[in-house]
């Protein structure tokens, strides 16, 4: 048993053994030098991967003996990448390896919230270590990595250029227009307002003009419920009420929040419910958004009827169908 405790108390642990930058100040000078270079390299890296990506073809080839023809736009930006990653990771364990404090501290763990004092002396302790690191001081570290961090940032927004032109205009763009007769998906017939009982719910697509073909971007964009309700049921200000007819309300079937069809109707409610995020509409209401994600109501489609009585479009969408971009203020 004495052995034991005297084991316990005694562990053998090694005396520690100071680093050469700890004691040479032209050793801790030298070390500071190689981790700036290693995060220029990094940054040369990150500008060649964009050079690479912006002006080398990507049809252009080369010969390498071991790999044979090889894509230079394709090479030169994935050995941009990962060198830059490569370097600055290099850095960092250099910096950590040789000039970041080599101290042994002891740490109680506490089971409960620790006093007021104890964290007070944390914050303390992690302020001067944080000191202690040498960045503050290294200021060519601090700027050699400050560059690396900084122009690495920028990869992966130059890489967004893949995702092709700004919509700009184009999602506002669908085939209703004024007089445009609302027709049954399947089906493509056109319907009248006796059509519909009160409840009922119907999904309707623009009337196609002669010679005219739908795509499946059309149907992405122009699918629009209907469904009809008492008159004296709506909660509607005058001009939201002039766009429906006779208790028919229509509205967008994509959903605002992230462009999903808004398939469910609780009829009870009156509520419309987006089956992918739970978003949840209240129709009377010209399909306020009473929960979930979606940041606004869906779109509302004015309709009236032509002189044959069939159900038509007032004019087109007064605003975007489909989910929020970065164009819209929601």
């Amino acid at each position: 048993m004495s052995n034991e405790l005297q084991k316990f108390q005694d562990p053998g642990l090694p005396e520690h053994v100071h680093r050469k930058t700890d004691l040479d100040p032209k050793a801790a000078d030298r070390a500071e030098r190689q981790v700036a270079i290693l995060f220029v390299l990094s940054a040369i890296s990150t500008v060649v991967a964009i050079y690479s990506y912006i002006f080398i073809p990507d049809n252009q080839y080369f010969f390498l003996p071991v790999m044979g023809d090889t894509n230079a736009h394709q090479l030169l930006l994935g050995l941009g990448m990962a060198f830059a990653l490569l370097f600055i990771g290099l850095g960092l364990v250099l910096w950590a390896k040789e000039l970041m404090p080599d101290t042994e501290v002891i740490a109680e763990r506490h089971e409960f919230r620790s006093p007021d004092e104890d964290r007070a002396d944390f914050v303390r302790t992690v302020k001067e270590q944080a000191s202690a690191s040498g960045l503050g001081r290294r200021s060519l570290i601090k700027r050699t990595l400050g560059l690396a961090l900084g122009i690495s940032a920028l990869t992966p927004l130059v890489l967004l250029r893949d995702l092709g032109p700004l919509p700009k205009k184009e999602l506002e763009k669908t085939s209703w227009k004024k007089g445009t007769r609302l027709v049954t998906d399947p089906g493509n017939r056109p319907i009248r307002p006796e059509d519909l009982e009160i409840g009922a719910v119907a999904q309707v697509l623009p009337e196609l003009v002669e010679g005219q073909e739908r795509t499946l971007s059309d149907i992405g964009k122009d699918a629009v419920l209907l469904i009809r309700l008492r008159p004296s049921e709506f909660q509607l200000d005058a001009e939201r009420l002039s766009w429906t007819h006779d208790g028919i309300i229509a509205f967008s079937k994509i959903c605002s929040h992230m462009g999903c069809a808004v398939a469910l109707y609780e009829q009870q409610t009156k509520h419309l419910l987006c089956p992918c995020h739970q978003s949840t509409f209240d129709v009377t209401r010209a399909a306020k958004v009473i929960f979930g994600p979606s940041a606004r109501p869906l779109p509302q489609l004015a309709i009236t009827v032509d002189a044959d009585g069939y159900l038509v479009a007032q004019q087109p969408f007064t605003e975007s169908v489909g989910p929020s971009y970065w164009e819209r203020s929601s």
